[in-house]
């Protein structure tokens, strides 16, 4: 019979082997190293960034997207020199994680710069400082209220919170801050643990109706969001100043260097700071745009016409949102705005045209999107030789811009140049472009002249961009 110390022996040789198994495996499969950066970026031509679909971050309001982290993105981009691909993150807690895998060159997110966070991501220059404050309810009643009873009904230092329940997202810089939090003031503050995709500002409008008792947030979210619910107060501190940053990978040292640079250059513009206070600072327009029915986090509509583009995309079997993306670049659906040339309305049609399109009353919004709708439909129509539905919708819209006969010389231009003339995107739209140029506008195959070519160039590419803008927002369906 063997002694009970040579099984013990056994198995402890057994662990050790299958651990050094292990290890020879992690080793064999290491981590994989994501080669991308500024070089690979702008070899691509792509900045692709992570962003948080808010109230501050990234929404659509009355047709346009809007917000801080995007409008500094677009400029970031044209600073590098190279086109703008958003991702919206459907999962804050992942942020790190799709950095780190290599989906996304930059998390652009309001994030706040920590000892854990910066031994797994590189940070850029803080954007701003902020501090974490308590959001709590203010007592039912409190309009008929003093302060000083106000104050008694709510809570006024964190000690008070012992004991409590706080609701915040797990991987959150407010998870660790109450952790810490409940160790220095030595009593236990529950964590009510949130889901990834509840942005900050829906966290806190959750506070404002009840359904939970308190949050965390950063103060200039916590303050604008405060302005359009009074019920709330947000005057207790919970943490020191914390910078405020975007994530990038450590590997992608070159990238970090031009967006320090950029950031650098940004904060001493007057821009930076117009930027910031149009988000953080002006309660107003925070107030008119949660008010609005076209603000995209309440009804989900881009415009007071979408019933009537709905109609009229069916009848041309476009998708509406695309549709409304073109009214939009015409009129920023202005029913009364009219042009140098004469054209006007919503689709701005020239009198001629809306006449022969059976448009009877110029400004009537029904009558126009129609009117509108039955010219794109008739352009879309002589381009049926194109098979690929998209790239005729963008020849049907280049000829709404600058005139079907234009298009038509750049399309022949093309074929004398060795492009195809049936492909817009890096084909025909370079020969709209070509021409603005006398050794292209007087060319032999060209009948029709000359053209600004730059303006059909920029109408086809920002009626898509925004369609793009436009599908991350607004269901197909409609509200």
């Amino acid at each position: 019979m063997r002694h009970p110390c040579t099984f013990l022996l056994l198995i402890l040789l057994l662990l050790s082997s299958c651990n050094d198994l292990k290890k020879r495996g992690d080793d064999a499969n290491p981590p994989q190293k994501i080669d991308r950066d500024l070089a690979e970026i702008k070899a691509e031509g792509k900045l692709r960034a992570l962003i948080a679909y808010s109230a501050t971050s990234y929404f659509l309001y009355r047709g346009q997207p809007m917000g801080y982290e995007y409008e500094l993105l677009k400029r970031l981009a044209d600073d590098l020199g190279v086109e703008l691909e958003l991702k919206v993150s459907r999962n804050l807690d992942d942020l790190l994680t799709e950095l780190k895998k290599g989906s996304v060159d930059i998390v652009a997110h309001g994030l706040a710069i920590t000892t854990e966070r910066k031994q797994e991501v590189a940070f850029a220059d803080y954007l701003y400082i902020t501090e974490q404050v308590l959001v709590q309810r203010k007592p039912d009643g409190w309009r008929k209220m003093t302060s000083d009873q106000i104050q008694e009904a709510i809570i006024t230092d964190p000690i008070q919170l012992i004991g409590d329940t706080i609701s915040v997202r797990k991987n959150s810089s407010y998870f660790k801050r109450i952790n810490n939090l409940s160790k220095e003031i030595g009593g236990e503050i529950h964590i009510d643990t949130l889901v990834g995709n509840l942005a900050t500002d829906e966290i806190i409008k959750m506070v404002a109706d009840g359904s939970i008792k308190y949050t965390l947030a950063d103060n200039n979210l916590a303050s604008i969001n405060a302005s359009y619910f009074p019920n709330l107060d947000v005057a207790v501190p919970l943490s020191f100043s914390q910078r405020i940053a975007w994530a990038l990978r450590p590997e992608s040292a070159d990238l970090l260097n031009a967006t320090n640079t950029w950031i650098q250059k940004e904060k001493k513009q007057t821009d930076y700071y117009v930027i910031y206070n149009k988000y953080f600072k002006n309660k107003r327009s925070f107030r008119r745009r949660v008010n609005s029915p076209f603000y995209s986090l309440n009804q989900r509509q881009i415009s007071k016409y979408d019933p009537i583009i709905k109609e009229n995309s069916r009848r041309i079997g476009w998708d509406w949102r695309l549709l409304a993306s073109l009214i939009y670049q015409e009129s920023r659906f202005d029913p009364e705005a009219k042009s140098w040339s004469g054209a006007q309305g919503l689709m701005q049609m020239m009198p001629e045209t809306a006449k022969e399109m059976g448009v009877t009353a110029s400004l009537d919004p029904t009558d126009v999107i129609s009117g509108g709708s039955k010219y794109l439909k008739k352009l879309y129509d002589r381009f049926e030789h194109i098979t690929d539905s998209v790239q005729r919708m963008k020849f049907t819209m280049a000829s709404y811009n600058c005139g079907y006969s234009h298009v038509l010389d750049a399309q022949n231009l093309a074929q004398i140049k060795g492009l195809n003339d049936t492909i817009w995107d890096d084909h025909v739209e370079k020969m709209i472009l070509a021409l603005s140029y006398p050794n292209n506008y007087n060319h032999e195959v060209v009948k029709y002249g000359y053209v600004r070519g730059l303006e059909p160039f920029e109408y086809v590419e920002q009626i898509f961009k925004r369609y793009d803008h436009y599908k991350e927002f607004i269901d197909q369906d409609g509200p």
